[in-house]
């Protein structure tokens, strides 16, 4: 089986305009256009979804959500759902580092948000990573199992799933 790698851009919250979202996705395309032996993927505010992914229809490259809730609907608060995310995304970040440290979200609920991603024919790209005071203990191989089989555990197959795994050390990027 031959797989395609995935290269995904995670746009946090940036760029601030509107019009400066569709520029930045125009010029990304253009530069995948002279790549197609892989997957493209950018992730955008969650502002800009919408107006991005209308700009790069016939493009090649796949529009991804920055995270999403597991659940359908209900009273949760600024959070985005799988049903919200159907025709402007394709991929979903979920249990980015950020997400984990600043909003508290658990390998549970990403293991939860991976399931439900599949459920509603998301791509979903889970992060994991090690904190630096996880890696000075040597922990490293025993966070991302756990992170892992996290990430799966809700999961009736893995085949099929398009479950893509992006490992980022999280003392490697600043916030760790």
């Amino acid at each position: 089986m031959t797989r395609t790698p995935v290269v995904a851009g995670n746009w946090k919250m940036n760029p601030p305009t509107r019009e400066e979202a569709i520029a930045l996705a125009h010029a990304v395309a253009a530069a995948a256009d002279e790549v197609q032996s892989m997957t493209t993927v950018i992730c955008p505010p969650t502002a800009w979804l919408d107006a991005v992914s209308r700009s790069l229809a016939g493009r090649h490259v796949a529009v991804g959500a920055q995270t999403m809730h597991y659940e359908d609907r209900g009273a949760f608060t600024g959070e985005t759902s799988p049903l919200m995310l159907a025709g402007l995304a394709t991929f979903v970040i979920l249990g980015h580092s950020e997400r984990r440290q600043y909003e508290g979200e658990t390998d549970e609920a990403v293991g939860r948000k991976v399931a439900s991603a599949v459920a509603h024919r998301l791509r979903p790209i889970a992060a994991i990573g090690e904190r630096a005071e996880e890696r000075r203990a040597g922990a490293t191989a025993s966070v991302i199992d756990r992170q892992l089989r996290a990430a799966i555990g809700h999961l009736d197959r893995l085949a099929g799933s398009g479950l893509v795994i992006a490992y980022e050390p999280v003392w490697a990027i600043g916030t760790g």
